[in-house]
């Protein structure tokens, strides 16, 4: 095997309450820089996110596991424990855990960690230096504090929907968990900001993220130009609002994405597909004026790429420096020799497969002295409460069959 590189974060311990998406894909990406990271379970259910399926990881005869494709997503790099957090004796042995972990991050709805006496304010006097993320639907404060949120909640509520489609269609949500996704990166980015403040300062502190406030974040241009304009963005579809052409185009044999940035690369467009008059009339020649009249150049432009094949407009726009692509499918896209060179397909061994390796999605994190490092597969349920129990609390293996027997772990 290769060797491994301890990672920025190596040394570090996270203890992991979190389940489903946002929360894991979080861990999961500190996991991948390095952190020890302690994924606490249900027992006898866990995550479930493992009974999220088809399609199921398939045992060496071809049947189907427990665990699924959508669990791999975010829990490589993890140790599983089960814990009964609803006992005093799961949340006696939690709190000597957290003892030994430097961060803590959690998704369960505000209120309900208390009830086992592992919220914030439960915790930040007797661990001042543990940093403490919790992430929610709609945050720690506020009139819907206390509501379950989801990533189709936060996508409607948010606005994301709105733009999100094609005209005079219903609104469409995006075809992975956004509002998830960027909850889990944004409290990734502010764990680390954490962590250098708590190494200046010795001080712990709670972050608290929200599905709802990162995903009114990713409004982004769309959400700027409707407090600047007062106008409020509708339905759009493949075009950029700002920026025309900047969009899918049909093709003799199916479509492609034309990309022009600027004036000059929209008057190098206009020689290549023989219609320079278009960057001298009046209604196209500043992407200003393009923007007021979109509609009509669209229509002339859909006419003029419809007549010859996708290739003809992917090869001849890169030599003349103009962006495009292809929609590609998905399994188009991993066989893109990009994402094959940039390692963006992976394979671990897994337990499930029989030790054989199944496929994952690779980290887009690379870093030319710490790299990232893939080192524990998804791990079953439960996989590692006697290893975790033995190391930070000593525990023998007796002990842990006597903490089983009484339903705790």
């Amino acid at each position: 095997m290769p060797e491994v590189i301890p990672g920025p974060l190596a040394g570090l311990r996270i203890f992991d309450l979190t389940r489903v998406l946002a929360g894991p894909s979080c861990v999961q990406i500190l996991g991948d820089l390095g952190a020890d990271v302690i994924k606490v379970e249900r027992p006898g259910l866990g995550d479930d996110t493992r009974k999220f399926g088809p399609p199921f990881v398939k045992d060496p005869d071809g049947n189907e596991t427990s665990e699924s494709g959508y669990y791999l997503t975010a829990n490589r790099n993890k140790r599983s424990i089960t814990l009964n957090l609803t006992s005093e004796e799961g949340q006696a042995l939690a709190r000597r855990m957290i003892a030994k972990c430097d961060i803590l991050v959690e998704n369960f709805k505000v209120g309900n960690l208390a009830k086992y006496g592992l919220s914030y304010d439960d915790l930040k006097d007797e661990f001042p230096s543990l940093v403490y993320c919790s992430i929610t639907g709609f945050g720690q404060t506020g009139p819907m504090a206390a509501q379950p949120g989801y990533d189709f909640m936060a996508q409607g509520m948010g606005g994301l929907m709105s733009i999100t489609g094609e005209k005079d269609r219903e609104p469409q949500r995006v075809g992975v968990p956004i509002a998830d996704l960027t909850a889990g990166l944004w409290a990734a980015i502010s764990i680390n900001a954490a962590l250098r403040h708590r190494e200046i300062t010795g001080e712990g502190q709670q972050i608290d993220i929200s599905l709802l406030d990162t995903q009114i974040s990713t409004l982004s241009i769309q959400g700027l130009n409707y407090l600047t304009s007062g106008e409020v963005p509708g339905l759009l579809g493949n075009a950029h609002p700002n920026i025309v052409p900047y969009q899918v185009f049909p093709t003799s044999d199916g479509n492609v994405i034309i990309s022009v940035g600027n004036d000059s690369q929209f008057e190098r467009f206009c020689e290549f597909i023989e219609r320079p008059e278009l960057s001298s009339d009046e209604r196209f020649t500043t992407n200003d004026m393009r923007v007021r009249n979109r509609d009509e150049l669209t229509e002339i432009l859909n006419a003029v790429t419809e007549q010859e094949p996708t290739d003809y407009w992917l090869d001849g726009l890169d030599k003349i420096k103009i962006a495009s692509g292809p929609i590609n499918r998905i399994d188009q896209a991993f066989a893109n020799p990009q994402v094959l060179a940039r390692e963006m397909e992976i394979e671990m061994n897994h337990p499930a497969a029989g030790d054989k390796p199944v496929k994952m999605i690779g980290s887009p994190i690379k870093m030319s002295a710490t790299p990232v490092s893939y080192r524990r597969t998804p791990p079953m349920l439960g996989e590692h409460t006697d290893e975790v129990l033995g190391e930070l609390l000593d525990l023998s293996p007796e002990d842990c069959a006597a903490l089983r027997d009484k339903s705790v772990i």
